[in-house]
Protein backbone atom coordinates (compact mmCIF):
# COMPACT_ATOMS: atom_id res chain seq x y z
CA UNK A 1 0.00 0.00 0.00
CA UNK A 2 0.94 3.54 -0.93
CA UNK A 3 2.37 5.91 1.72
CA UNK A 4 0.32 9.06 2.45
CA UNK A 5 0.16 11.76 4.95
CA UNK A 6 -3.07 12.66 6.30
CA UNK A 7 -4.29 16.37 6.84
CA UNK A 8 -7.49 18.06 7.74
CA UNK A 9 -9.43 21.21 7.04
CA UNK A 10 -11.47 23.45 9.76
CA UNK A 11 -14.78 22.30 7.96
CA UNK A 12 -13.86 18.78 8.62
CA UNK A 13 -15.90 19.40 12.09
CA UNK A 14 -18.98 20.41 9.70
CA UNK A 15 -19.13 17.58 7.57
CA UNK A 16 -22.45 16.62 8.42
CA UNK A 17 -24.24 20.19 7.35
CA UNK A 18 -23.00 18.93 3.55
CA UNK A 19 -25.20 17.20 0.86
CA UNK A 20 -22.70 16.68 -1.90
CA UNK A 21 -19.03 15.61 -1.97
CA UNK A 22 -16.34 15.80 -4.70
CA UNK A 23 -12.96 14.86 -4.74
CA UNK A 24 -10.26 17.14 -6.39
CA UNK A 25 -7.01 15.93 -7.23
CA UNK A 26 -3.40 17.78 -7.90
CA UNK A 27 -1.06 15.39 -10.14
CA UNK A 28 2.09 16.61 -9.85
CA UNK A 29 5.50 15.50 -11.19
CA UNK A 30 6.68 15.55 -7.50
CA UNK A 31 3.72 15.53 -5.41
CA UNK A 32 0.31 13.88 -5.87
CA UNK A 33 -2.36 15.47 -3.22
CA UNK A 34 -5.88 14.26 -2.94
CA UNK A 35 -8.81 16.57 -1.62
CA UNK A 36 -12.76 15.65 -0.41
CA UNK A 37 -14.54 18.85 -0.39
CA UNK A 38 -18.36 18.77 0.82
CA UNK A 39 -20.55 21.30 -1.10
CA UNK A 40 -22.48 24.09 0.05
CA UNK A 41 -24.63 26.63 -1.66
CA UNK A 42 -21.91 25.75 -5.07
CA UNK A 43 -19.02 26.22 -2.90
CA UNK A 44 -16.47 23.32 -1.76
CA UNK A 45 -15.54 23.17 1.66
CA UNK A 46 -11.72 21.16 1.51
CA UNK A 47 -12.83 18.30 4.64
CA UNK A 48 -9.15 16.72 4.35
CA UNK A 49 -6.36 15.71 1.96
CA UNK A 50 -4.07 13.40 1.30
CA UNK A 51 -0.88 13.56 0.04
CA UNK A 52 1.64 10.93 -2.24
CA UNK A 53 5.06 11.28 -3.69
CA UNK A 54 4.57 10.48 -6.95
CA UNK A 55 7.97 8.23 -8.20
CA UNK A 56 6.14 6.15 -5.56
CA UNK A 57 3.11 5.14 -7.29
CA UNK A 58 2.59 2.87 -10.21
CA UNK A 59 -0.34 4.55 -11.21
CA UNK A 60 -2.86 7.16 -10.41
CA UNK A 61 -5.30 4.39 -9.17
CA UNK A 62 -3.90 3.31 -5.78
CA UNK A 63 -3.83 6.95 -4.51
CA UNK A 64 -7.53 7.28 -5.87
CA UNK A 65 -9.13 3.81 -4.36
CA UNK A 66 -6.86 4.97 -0.75
CA UNK A 67 -9.02 8.42 -0.40
CA UNK A 68 -12.32 6.47 -1.49
CA UNK A 69 -11.52 3.69 0.91
CA UNK A 70 -10.61 6.13 3.82
CA UNK A 71 -13.76 8.48 3.13
CA UNK A 72 -16.42 5.50 2.92
CA UNK A 73 -14.91 3.67 5.76
CA UNK A 74 -14.36 6.21 7.97
CA UNK A 75 -16.92 9.14 7.60
CA UNK A 76 -19.55 7.07 4.95
CA UNK A 77 -18.80 9.56 2.51
CA UNK A 78 -19.41 8.30 -1.37
CA UNK A 79 -17.69 10.36 -3.86
CA UNK A 80 -19.01 10.33 -7.61
CA UNK A 81 -17.26 13.19 -9.36
CA UNK A 82 -13.55 13.80 -9.27
CA UNK A 83 -11.72 16.58 -11.18
CA UNK A 84 -8.39 15.55 -11.69
CA UNK A 85 -5.74 18.27 -12.65
CA UNK A 86 -2.05 16.62 -13.93
CA UNK A 87 0.95 18.68 -15.47
CA UNK A 88 0.64 17.35 -19.46
CA UNK A 89 -1.61 17.76 -22.15
CA UNK A 90 -5.29 16.85 -21.85
CA UNK A 91 -7.15 16.02 -24.78
CA UNK A 92 -10.13 17.92 -26.01
CA UNK A 93 -12.82 15.39 -24.48
CA UNK A 94 -11.02 16.16 -20.89
CA UNK A 95 -10.88 12.37 -20.28
CA UNK A 96 -6.65 11.77 -21.15
CA UNK A 97 -4.17 13.63 -20.18
CA UNK A 98 -0.30 12.93 -21.63
CA UNK A 99 2.13 13.46 -18.47
CA UNK A 100 4.79 15.70 -18.64
CA UNK A 101 7.64 14.71 -16.01
CA UNK A 102 5.68 11.00 -15.09
CA UNK A 103 6.30 7.96 -16.56
CA UNK A 104 2.74 6.48 -16.82
CA UNK A 105 -0.09 9.00 -18.50
CA UNK A 106 -4.10 8.75 -17.38
CA UNK A 107 -7.20 8.02 -18.70
CA UNK A 108 -11.15 8.31 -17.34
CA UNK A 109 -11.80 5.08 -19.04
CA UNK A 110 -9.48 3.06 -16.85
CA UNK A 111 -10.05 5.67 -13.53
CA UNK A 112 -13.58 5.01 -13.84
CA UNK A 113 -13.11 0.81 -14.49
CA UNK A 114 -11.50 0.91 -11.33
CA UNK A 115 -12.63 2.69 -9.10
CA UNK A 116 -16.12 3.51 -8.03
CA UNK A 117 -16.40 6.83 -9.66
CA UNK A 118 -19.00 7.60 -12.16
CA UNK A 119 -17.54 10.96 -13.22
CA UNK A 120 -13.59 11.73 -13.96
CA UNK A 121 -13.07 15.45 -15.28
CA UNK A 122 -9.67 15.89 -16.47
CA UNK A 123 -7.79 19.72 -16.59
CA UNK A 124 -4.07 21.02 -17.09
CA UNK A 125 -2.35 21.38 -13.37
CA UNK A 126 -2.68 25.30 -14.28
CA UNK A 127 -6.46 25.58 -14.70
CA UNK A 128 -6.85 24.26 -11.59
CA UNK A 129 -4.76 26.79 -9.73
CA UNK A 130 -7.19 29.39 -12.20
CA UNK A 131 -10.24 27.74 -10.38
CA UNK A 132 -8.90 27.81 -7.13
CA UNK A 133 -7.85 31.57 -7.55
CA UNK A 134 -11.65 32.06 -7.07
CA UNK A 135 -11.60 31.00 -3.89
CA UNK A 136 -8.61 32.56 -2.68
CA UNK A 137 -8.79 36.36 -0.31
CA UNK A 138 -6.56 38.99 -1.15
CA UNK A 139 -6.88 40.33 1.61
CA UNK A 140 -5.39 37.27 3.26
CA UNK A 141 -2.03 37.18 3.68
CA UNK A 142 -2.32 33.15 3.91
CA UNK A 143 -3.53 33.34 0.22
CA UNK A 144 -1.95 36.05 -1.13
CA UNK A 145 0.90 38.04 -0.93
CA UNK A 146 0.32 41.51 -3.27
CA UNK A 147 4.46 42.38 -4.35
CA UNK A 148 2.59 44.91 -6.51
CA UNK A 149 -0.48 47.35 -6.48
CA UNK A 150 -1.99 49.59 -8.64
CA UNK A 151 -3.13 53.37 -8.15
CA UNK A 152 -6.22 52.66 -10.47
CA UNK A 153 -8.43 50.06 -9.03
CA UNK A 154 -8.64 47.39 -11.67
CA UNK A 155 -11.64 45.92 -13.47
CA UNK A 156 -13.34 43.52 -11.24
CA UNK A 157 -14.06 41.45 -14.90
CA UNK A 158 -10.85 42.49 -16.52
CA UNK A 159 -8.51 38.91 -17.79
CA UNK A 160 -6.02 37.72 -15.30
CA UNK A 161 -2.98 35.36 -15.43
CA UNK A 162 -1.24 32.61 -13.42
CA UNK A 163 2.44 31.34 -13.94
CA UNK A 164 4.41 29.46 -12.05
CA UNK A 165 7.08 26.99 -11.81
CA UNK A 166 8.12 23.99 -9.96
CA UNK A 167 8.72 20.95 -11.31
CA UNK A 168 8.02 22.50 -14.15
CA UNK A 169 6.57 25.79 -15.70
CA UNK A 170 3.00 26.27 -16.33
CA UNK A 171 0.67 28.87 -17.45
CA UNK A 172 -3.16 30.05 -17.53
CA UNK A 173 -5.26 32.58 -18.68
CA UNK A 174 -8.14 33.61 -16.61
CA UNK A 175 -11.29 34.79 -18.43
CA UNK A 176 -14.35 36.33 -16.19
CA UNK A 177 -17.89 34.15 -16.94
CA UNK A 178 -21.15 36.22 -16.19
CA UNK A 179 -23.39 33.07 -15.84
CA UNK A 180 -20.94 30.68 -13.54
CA UNK A 181 -19.43 34.69 -11.93
CA UNK A 182 -16.14 32.99 -11.60
CA UNK A 183 -13.02 33.03 -13.34
CA UNK A 184 -12.30 29.74 -16.24
CA UNK A 185 -8.97 29.01 -16.75
CA UNK A 186 -7.57 28.34 -20.43
CA UNK A 187 -4.75 25.92 -20.53
CA UNK A 188 -1.66 26.42 -22.56
CA UNK A 189 1.26 25.39 -23.11
CA UNK A 190 3.01 28.17 -23.11
CA UNK A 191 6.18 26.95 -20.12
CA UNK A 192 7.74 25.77 -23.53
CA UNK A 193 8.20 29.38 -25.20
CA UNK A 194 11.59 30.42 -26.20
CA UNK A 195 13.27 32.15 -23.83
CA UNK A 196 14.48 35.51 -24.66
CA UNK A 197 18.09 36.62 -24.34
CA UNK A 198 19.71 39.89 -24.61
CA UNK A 199 23.25 39.63 -23.36
CA UNK A 200 26.56 37.27 -24.21
CA UNK A 201 26.56 35.67 -20.69
CA UNK A 202 22.43 34.67 -21.15
CA UNK A 203 23.70 32.80 -24.83
CA UNK A 204 26.86 31.21 -22.80
CA UNK A 205 24.03 30.29 -20.30
CA UNK A 206 21.48 29.02 -23.44
CA UNK A 207 24.36 26.73 -24.97
CA UNK A 208 25.04 25.42 -22.11
CA UNK A 209 22.18 24.46 -20.68
CA UNK A 210 20.79 23.19 -24.48
CA UNK A 211 23.87 21.15 -25.18
CA UNK A 212 25.55 19.81 -21.81
CA UNK A 213 22.15 19.58 -19.86
CA UNK A 214 19.70 18.74 -22.45
CA UNK A 215 21.71 17.24 -24.88
CA UNK A 216 19.82 19.60 -27.67
CA UNK A 217 20.12 21.99 -30.44
CA UNK A 218 16.53 23.37 -29.59
CA UNK A 219 16.39 27.22 -28.48
CA UNK A 220 16.14 27.92 -24.74
CA UNK A 221 12.50 28.06 -22.98
CA UNK A 222 11.22 29.34 -20.19
CA UNK A 223 10.64 25.82 -18.20
CA UNK A 224 14.64 25.16 -18.65
CA UNK A 225 15.48 28.01 -16.37
CA UNK A 226 12.25 28.70 -14.36
CA UNK A 227 11.40 25.24 -12.82
CA UNK A 228 13.50 23.12 -10.43
CA UNK A 229 15.26 21.65 -13.39
CA UNK A 230 16.24 25.18 -14.71
CA UNK A 231 17.74 26.34 -10.83
CA UNK A 232 19.85 23.30 -10.99
CA UNK A 233 20.72 24.15 -14.60
CA UNK A 234 21.77 27.67 -13.63
CA UNK A 235 23.59 26.58 -10.78
CA UNK A 236 25.92 24.17 -13.22
CA UNK A 237 26.37 27.10 -15.55
CA UNK A 238 27.62 29.08 -12.78
CA UNK A 239 29.93 26.82 -11.25
CA UNK A 240 31.13 25.91 -14.57
CA UNK A 241 32.07 29.67 -15.83
CA UNK A 242 31.89 31.85 -12.61
CA UNK A 243 34.42 29.88 -10.23
CA UNK A 244 32.49 30.63 -6.92
CA UNK A 245 34.66 29.50 -3.87
CA UNK A 246 33.40 26.34 -3.03
CA UNK A 247 31.72 26.46 0.30
CA UNK A 248 30.02 24.12 3.18
CA UNK A 249 26.84 25.01 1.22
CA UNK A 250 27.84 23.54 -1.98
CA UNK A 251 29.31 20.51 -1.15
CA UNK A 252 26.03 19.61 0.24
CA UNK A 253 24.17 20.52 -2.81
CA UNK A 254 26.49 18.86 -5.21
CA UNK A 255 26.16 15.78 -3.14
CA UNK A 256 22.66 16.06 -3.23
CA UNK A 257 20.15 13.85 -5.62
CA UNK A 258 17.80 16.98 -5.26
CA UNK A 259 19.34 20.52 -5.45
CA UNK A 260 16.82 22.87 -5.81
CA UNK A 261 15.33 23.36 -2.70
CA UNK A 262 18.60 23.31 -1.13
CA UNK A 263 19.87 25.85 -3.92
CA UNK A 264 16.93 28.12 -2.82
CA UNK A 265 17.61 27.22 1.19
CA UNK A 266 21.06 29.06 1.05
CA UNK A 267 20.40 31.61 -1.35
CA UNK A 268 20.45 34.40 1.17
CA UNK A 269 23.63 32.86 2.16
CA UNK A 270 26.10 31.18 -0.44
CA UNK A 271 27.32 33.08 -3.19
CA UNK A 272 26.39 30.58 -5.91
CA UNK A 273 22.90 29.78 -4.43
CA UNK A 274 22.71 34.09 -4.77
CA UNK A 275 23.67 34.28 -8.27
CA UNK A 276 21.21 31.75 -9.35
CA UNK A 277 18.08 33.33 -8.19
CA UNK A 278 19.22 36.54 -9.48
CA UNK A 279 19.21 34.71 -12.92
CA UNK A 280 16.00 33.51 -12.10
CA UNK A 281 14.29 36.68 -10.92
CA UNK A 282 15.42 38.34 -14.33
CA UNK A 283 14.15 35.53 -16.42
CA UNK A 284 10.74 35.54 -13.93
CA UNK A 285 9.99 39.33 -14.33
CA UNK A 286 10.37 38.72 -18.70
CA UNK A 287 8.38 35.79 -18.70
CA UNK A 288 5.69 37.39 -16.56
CA UNK A 289 5.69 40.99 -18.32
CA UNK A 290 5.43 38.92 -21.04
CA UNK A 291 2.89 36.90 -20.66
CA UNK A 292 0.75 39.94 -18.94
CA UNK A 293 1.09 41.61 -23.06
CA UNK A 294 0.34 38.22 -24.17
CA UNK A 295 -2.88 37.83 -22.28
CA UNK A 296 -3.35 42.02 -21.47
CA UNK A 297 -4.11 40.81 -17.82
CA UNK A 298 -4.42 43.86 -16.03
CA UNK A 299 -6.52 42.16 -13.96
CA UNK A 300 -3.34 41.16 -11.78
CA UNK A 301 -0.83 38.13 -13.07
CA UNK A 302 -0.48 35.37 -10.24
CA UNK A 303 2.87 33.45 -9.18
CA UNK A 304 2.27 30.04 -7.76
CA UNK A 305 3.97 27.35 -7.13
CA UNK A 306 6.53 26.29 -4.28
CA UNK A 307 9.32 28.06 -5.60
CA UNK A 308 7.53 31.70 -5.64
CA UNK A 309 6.06 30.64 -2.35
CA UNK A 310 9.32 29.97 -0.52
CA UNK A 311 11.01 32.65 -1.75
CA UNK A 312 8.72 35.46 -2.06
CA UNK A 313 11.41 38.52 -1.19
CA UNK A 314 12.67 38.02 -4.22
CA UNK A 315 9.45 39.28 -6.28
CA UNK A 316 9.18 41.81 -3.97
CA UNK A 317 12.46 43.25 -4.57
CA UNK A 318 13.04 46.65 -7.33
CA UNK A 319 15.09 44.42 -9.78
CA UNK A 320 12.03 41.98 -10.15
CA UNK A 321 9.70 45.30 -10.44
CA UNK A 322 11.83 47.11 -12.60
CA UNK A 323 12.27 44.65 -14.92
CA UNK A 324 8.75 43.69 -15.13
CA UNK A 325 8.11 47.02 -16.05
CA UNK A 326 10.98 47.88 -18.69
CA UNK A 327 9.49 47.92 -21.67
CA UNK A 328 9.57 50.60 -24.74
CA UNK A 329 5.83 51.12 -25.60
CA UNK A 330 2.71 50.53 -23.51
CA UNK A 331 4.26 50.04 -19.85
CA UNK A 332 1.09 51.83 -18.66
CA UNK A 333 -0.66 48.40 -18.82
CA UNK A 334 2.33 46.56 -16.90
CA UNK A 335 2.08 49.04 -14.39
CA UNK A 336 -1.23 49.18 -14.15
CA UNK A 337 -1.28 45.36 -13.16
CA UNK A 338 -0.70 43.58 -9.73
CA UNK A 339 0.95 41.08 -9.04
CA UNK A 340 0.74 38.48 -6.23
CA UNK A 341 2.34 35.56 -4.66
CA UNK A 342 -0.13 32.53 -4.50
CA UNK A 343 1.32 31.25 -0.85
CA UNK A 344 -1.79 29.12 -0.01
CA UNK A 345 -0.12 26.00 -0.50
CA UNK A 346 -3.84 24.00 -1.32
CA UNK A 347 -4.85 26.37 -4.34
CA UNK A 348 -4.40 23.63 -6.57
CA UNK A 349 -6.84 21.45 -4.24
CA UNK A 350 -9.47 24.13 -4.06
CA UNK A 351 -9.40 24.83 -8.26
CA UNK A 352 -10.16 21.14 -8.49
CA UNK A 353 -12.61 21.01 -6.23
CA UNK A 354 -14.51 23.90 -7.34
CA UNK A 355 -14.23 22.59 -11.17
CA UNK A 356 -15.85 18.95 -9.72
CA UNK A 357 -18.64 21.43 -8.78
CA UNK A 358 -19.13 22.91 -11.62
CA UNK A 359 -18.98 19.19 -13.58
CA UNK A 360 -20.88 17.46 -11.25
CA UNK A 361 -23.60 20.18 -11.38
CA UNK A 362 -23.98 19.77 -15.24
CA UNK A 363 -23.89 16.00 -14.64
CA UNK A 364 -27.25 16.89 -12.66
CA UNK A 365 -29.09 19.00 -15.73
Amino acid sequence: MSEYQLKQFDSFQDRSSFQDYVMGVDLGGTNTNIAIAGIKEQIPHLLYSLHFKTKHLPSIIPALNIALSYSQNQFDIHIQTCCIGAAGVVSHAHDKVQLTNISWDIDAVSIKEETHLGTVYMLNDFQIIGYGINLLDPDDPNDLICIKNTRLEPDPRATKAVIGGGTGLGKSILVFNESQNAYIPLSTEGGHVDCPLYTQDELDLARYITHHRLQSSAPLSYEDVLSGQGLESIYSYIQHAHHYPETQYTKEIDAALEKAPLISKYRTVDETCHEVFQWYLLFYARCAKNFVFDTLATGGIYLAGGIAAKNKEIFQSTEFIQTFENTFRRPDVLKQTPIYVIVNYDVSLYGACLAATYQMKKDKI
